[in-house]
């Protein structure tokens, strides 16, 4: 599926339109080859940065096609997904790609947060023709977009450690291993798209005027923030495991040292029992109080037991 947008120069009103010109947005979410045959042919540029988009392990990065004047900036930008009865978060690349100052194309397998709020239908704020500045309002919602999920992530991780202190439950601590994967994956790609900014910045990728650079600073900030929540989170999610794995390691070695020792309790009055009910004489067998003796006997035997293994802390 693709659509086009055209800010008209003189009123400033945005339109979706079906006609290829000059200062268009071709906004594509995981077109068919069809459909990238035919944007292609129409905008005479090569398929190759289309999809490089389309490749969910593609890695956040700029690259120049000299032949068609052609830019591609790749960056990650967070999405969330439903697994079962709970949110994933992770990350696809999306493609900016703009086609010799004429038109500007954006690329992604599916529909994200990024494109939905930037819809030049909805955000008055956005004007097709101003292809360098749409990429860097792109790249500032998008960080603006990784701060918010990171509170989510946050609040949810709070939510689960408290769930896990009040039950224990499986399912809480596989709650958290999933959003410290999560924290893995914005951190990653928070630092790609950082890598990609810096060199935006360095360099003449694309053509920046004054207000662009001011807005560029800005984008480097909010990544830079979100990247450095995502680290502590991530630190903190991550203390908060290995503590839980202590606890339940050290609950796990209490319970086996108290089976431990209530089987050993247990193993006297049995070894006693085990000894007078052997096919020979013993002590005591034509006593007629011989039976409630040995009975007394075990049972005082496994007190003196409990009370031994008690001071020694095996009951505790």
């Amino acid at each position: 599926m693709f659509r086009m947008y055209n800010t008209d120069l003189i009123t400033n009103k945005t339109e979706e339109v079906t006609e290829y010109k000059r200062g268009n947005w071709i906004n594509m979410i995981a077109p068919s080859d069809e459909e990238i045959q035919t944007v292609c042919e129409n905008l005479k540029i090569q398929e190759d940065f289309i999809r490089y988009a389309l490749d969910p392990e593609e890695r956040a990065r700029i690259d120049y096609e000299e032949d068609d004047g052609t830019t591609l900036i790749l960056a990650d930008v967070p999405i969330i997904e439903s697994d079962e009865d709970q949110k994933e978060y992770s990350t696809i690349p999306v493609g900016f790609i703009i086609v010799r100052d004429e038109y500007f194309i954006t690329v992604s397998l599916m529909e994200n947060e990024v494109i939905r709020r930037m819809n030049p239908m909805i955000n008055r704020s956005v004007a097709t023709y101003k292809k360098s500045r749409l990429v860097l309002q792109c790249l500032y919602v998008n960080s603006e977009i990784y701060l918010n999920l990171l509170k989510t992530i946050n609040r949810e991780t709070e939510i689960a450690e408290k769930e896990l202190r009040q039950t224990r439950k499986n399912k809480s601590l596989l709650r958290l291993l999933s959003l410290e994967k999560s924290l893995v994956y914005f951190t990653t790609s928070l630092k790609a798209n950082e890598v990609v900014m810096e060199r935006m910045n360095r360099g003449k990728v694309i053509k920046l005027y004054e207000e662009d650079e001011d807005l560029l600073e800005d984008v480097l900030i909010e990544n830079k923030q979100a990247m450095e929540m995502s680290k502590i989170y991530s630190d903190i999610l991550s203390g908060v495991m290995d503590a839980y794995s202590s606890i339940i390691s050290n609950n796990l070695n209490g319970v086996m040292k108290i089976l431990t020792a209530i089987t050993i309790i247990i193993s006297v009055p049995t070894m006693i029992s085990s000894f007078w009910g052997m096919n020979v004489r013993v002590p005591m067998q034509d006593n007629p109080w011989g039976f409630a003796i040995i009975i007394v006997a075990s049972v005082l035997i496994a007190i003196i037991v409990t009370l031994v293994l008690k001071k020694k802390n095996y009951l505790n």
